[in-house]
């Protein structure tokens, strides 16, 4: 089994890039044939969430998936994943909150942490709480995408990832935008309805705002904090 310790470079060339799924489909069975029980899908329930899901559920209608619930998404991210959970029943779904409430945290660190110092923020309600996730897995799933910024155009579909001395696997690293929602409109699938109000990248509430840029998808994250990643992808 390919883990982190005893890492070698996996080509990316192992994977037919097909017209329907440009991969996508092929790095899931291999991931889920590889790792089996001990691989998870972390998800945030945007778009790119809801297509990994689908896609997903025809490999392993059962896989674990892991939402960090930071207590401060939008209420539709809420919603949505309710109407995810229907619709998937198999689908294995938690919730992973952080071990401080927002009380606690503004107790210890003041209030609107997001405000003051959003990289402390997001290591409290994300970082953290993924990395106690990932202590009971060997590789887990991330919907990056190499087309949604700089940071990420150089990501492959098998990742050694350092921050969380794990392997993270991207199935989604070739499709773009309009690859997502053709997928999406095609499929009739469910999706969070803050994106049809100029929200391409969702996140907290406080840290997320509709992009202004339409050539950077998430310049709606954190505006104005010259900040650009939550701290999971580094």
């Amino acid at each position: 089994m390919l883990t982190y310790e005893n890492w070698v470079e996996v080509s990316n060339e192992n994977f037919e890039v097909d017209d329907t799924y440009k991969g996508a489909l092929n790095v899931l069975n291999w991931a889920y044939d590889h790792y089996g029980e001990e691989i998870i899908y972390a998800c945030s329930f945007g778009i790119e969430g809801i297509v990994l899901i689908d896609l997903i559920s025809k490999v392993k209608p059962d896989a674990k998936i892991v939402f960090l619930d930071t207590d401060v998404h939008f209420k539709e991210t809420y919603e949505l994943i309710d109407k995810v959970k229907e619709k998937y029943p198999l689908l294995n779904i938690e919730l992973k909150k952080p071990k401080l409430t927002l009380e606690e945290q503004a107790q210890e660190f003041g209030d609107k942490l997001w405000e003051t110092d959003p990289n402390k923020c997001c290591n409290i309600r994300k970082i953290i709480p993924l990395n106690e996730t990932l202590q009971g897995a060997t590789a887990w799933i991330s919907g990056l995408r190499r087309e949604q910024s700089e940071t990420r155009k150089h990501v492959n579909f098998i990742n050694k990832d350092e921050r969380f001395h794990s392997v993270k696997v991207c199935p989604l690293i070739h499709w773009t935008w309009k690859d997502v929602w053709r997928y999406v409109h095609k499929n009739d699938l469910i999706y969070n309805p803050l994106h049809d109000r100029g929200y391409p990248s969702i996140g907290c509430f406080h840290c997320t705002k509709p992009a202004f840029d339409e050539n950077d998808l998430r310049s709606g994250r954190w505006t104005g904090q010259m900040k650009t990643e939550c701290g999971l992808h580094q």
